[in-house]
């Protein structure tokens, strides 16, 4: 076999190769939902601890009151409070959420997603991005992470498949964390499920409301990539969407929105969300 047929055939694995991946990649990112999870008990009313987890977001998460955003001190968790953090995961681990009533499946979810962040955060701390982990393409998001009943998880899994995928509901985007400056802020205490209805609400006010969201740029508008990710989740046309963001957004952003003619940009800072 020829030099150059050789080359030209590890080329086409190398090319075979991105494709399968990236293929893999926007499978595991589009809202189809995982029928195994779609059962519920609505008799009944018993709740799920968060307690550990409430602890740990009071110890480390901050307001930056200058640059209006949430980080996460991921340098000072101490070794006990990681063995804290792997003991509520292992709490969940043992819950099978199919037997709970739908908001408290959602509460559970969006928890588990961002403890299993955080986790994964400081198993490769320090690195500058989540996306420095694994691969350098996919990030953590496809790793096994746990076991929910008898189940390997992944976060995209739990983002895509599960959270987007049966609910449906847009708000299920500021409530969940990706440890980036660009992603809505991680709530500040556990999602319950007896109020998920306010914090789906105050989440996706407070984030609609920062600039890593949305700003003016002259005639044009820059918003999170979020919103072009994700574009199905939030209308067929740019009209849809800007509606959504005048829905949560305050007066004088509404009427900035109202008069918009321009054209729309996207960005995203995918830099760890911890203190400067």
């Amino acid at each position: 076999m020829s030099k150059l047929k050789v080359i030209l055939i590890a080329i086409s694995l190398v090319l075979i190769g991105i494709g399968i991946k990236g293929y893999t990649l926007y499978q595991s990112v589009s809202p189809n939902p995982i029928a195994f999870w779609q059962d519920r008990n609505d008799d009944k009313i018993k709740v799920i601890d968060h307690q550990l987890w409430a602890e740990l977001l009071t110890t480390y998460l901050s307001d930056d009151v200058i640059q209006n955003v949430r980080t996460f001190n991921y340098s000072m968790v101490t070794e006990q409070d990681k063995t804290k953090l792997n003991t509520y995961l292992e709490q969940l681990q043992q819950i099978d959420p199919r037997d709970y009533q739908k908001n408290e499946q959602l509460a559970y979810w969006a928890n588990l997603y961002n403890a299993l962040t955080i986790d994964v955060v400081l198993k490769h701390y320090p690195i500058d991005s989540i996306k420095d982990i694994g691969d350098g393409f996919t990030g953590p998001w496809n790793m096994e992470l746990i076991t929910i009943a008898g189940k390997p998880i992944t976060l995209n899994q739990i983002e895509h498949g599960i959270l987007r995928g049966l609910w449906k509901d847009n708000r299920i985007h500021y409530i969940i964390n990706c440890a980036s400056v660009g992603c809505p802020d991680l709530p500040s205490e556990p999602l319950k499920g007896a109020n998920i209805e306010q914090q789906l609400d105050r989440a996706a006010t407070r984030f609609i409301n920062q600039s890593k969201s949305m700003t003016f740029d002259g005639n044009d508008i820059v918003l999170s990539s979020i919103y072009k990710w994700f574009s199905i989740d939030f209308g067929e046309n740019d009209q849809q969407l800007l509606n959504h963001l005048s829905h949560y957004a305050k007066p004088e952003t509404q009427a900035k929105i109202k008069t918009f003619e321009g054209d729309i940009a996207y960005d995203y800072n995918w830099e760890l969300n911890a203190p400067n």
